[in-house]
């Protein structure tokens, strides 16, 4: 078992947004081309505390390099107010041909930059990315941070950032670590910030809908990664692009509701890996708001993961536990006794 920890991740992955980017959109693409299989999450929440949730998303990546594992993620807002990580994660890859685990991976890093990363695809897959100068981001927390370390690939444009965060410091304080060299504007109201360009990325922590999106200039991509910000309603009026209709419309996410409302989900126009399997046959509605709501498939998790597994081996990263696995029964009975 290869033990990889948090510093050792993000030293992997640090200053390789074109590879992490690569590698989601192959995991999107395999996945449009049903060569994976994804169990539904498994949610574990608490009674007492029904904010808090710890959710499991096994998961079968095929194409060309195989992976099997499961990631294993919480989230618990209430860590923010006592300066801890809201989320944290671990992967588990384990080997196609025996089963065993071979790797622990921390995956809260990992977790983040897919998502940043599926994000960005998204941009460059459903709108002119290069015709970008500017987008809101609604939430200053991690995820937000990385989707503008993303944005700043697939739209090299970008140069101005409209923030909105019901906590002003916190919305400053994200601005000096990920935007010193941009021009950030604070928004006064949500409705400001969708106004602002036609751009926007929701990363908050709602547990239920509490906006339309009536204020969203025409043709405006809306990146709606927290899932549960956008009334059920206004997405009936959207375009919307998911990546996987049967993992987004579950745990009352803003789509589940929506097909809840209408019994239906033909509301859905497409999914982003039949989008980018097309590659660049997409024609956006110039018109219409477009949303993009990604449940957040194990298979980008296990993309990553790969990524990050294959450079500690190869570089000899990582901590070994030679001991982790049981002893096969053959080595036990060839050990002299006493």
């Amino acid at each position: 078992m290869l033990v990889i920890g948090n510093q050792t991740v993000r030293d992997v992955l640090d200053d390789r947004e074109p590879d992490i980017l690569d590698a989601v959109r192959r995991a999107y693409v395999t996945h449009a081309a049903h060569d994976t299989s994804l169990p539904h999450s498994v949610f574990l929440r608490f009674p007492d505390v029904p904010q808090n949730r710890i959710i499991g998303l096994p998961a079968y990546l095929g194409g060309t390099s195989p992976v099997a594992g499961m990631k294993w993620i919480s989230s618990f807002p209430g860590n923010i107010a006592a300066g801890l990580e809201r989320a944290s994660a671990a992967i588990v890859l384990n080997s196609l041909s025996t089963g065993h685990p071979q790797a622990l991976i921390e995956a809260s890093v990992i977790s983040a930059r897919r998502t940043a990363a599926s994000a960005a695809l998204a941009v460059g897959a459903l709108t002119d990315a290069a015709a970008h100068t500017g987008v809101s981001l609604v939430g200053s927390g991690v995820i937000n941070g990385e989707v503008l370390r993303f944005l700043r690939v697939v739209a090299p444009g970008l140069r101005s950032v409209r923030l909105f965060d019901l906590d002003r410091a916190r919305a400053a304080a994200f601005a000096r670590t990920h935007a010193a060299d941009l021009e950030v504007t604070y928004a006064e109201s949500l409705d400001e910030a969708l106004a602002a360009h036609p751009l926007v990325s929701f990363a908050t922590t709602a547990a239920v809908p509490h906006t339309g999106l009536a204020a969203c200039r025409p043709g405006t991509l809306v990146l709606h990664l927290s899932l549960r910000d956008v009334t059920p309603e206004s997405l009936l009026d959207a375009v919307n692009v998911v990546d996987d209709p049967d993992h987004v419309c579950r745990a009352d996410t803003s789509p589940h509701l929506a097909e809840q409302l209408v019994g239906h989900r033909d509301f859905i126009t497409t999914s982003i890996g039949e989008v980018l399997a097309a590659a660049g046959r997409y024609e956006p509605d110039r018109e219409r708001v477009t949303v993009f709501s990604p449940f957040g498939l194990g298979v980008l998790d296990l993309a990553l993961a790969e990524l990050v597994h294959n450079t500690a081996v190869r570089d000899g990263l990582g901590v070994r536990m030679n001991d982790f696995l049981p002893v096969p029964a053959r080595e036990t009975a060839a050990r002299p006794a006493g």
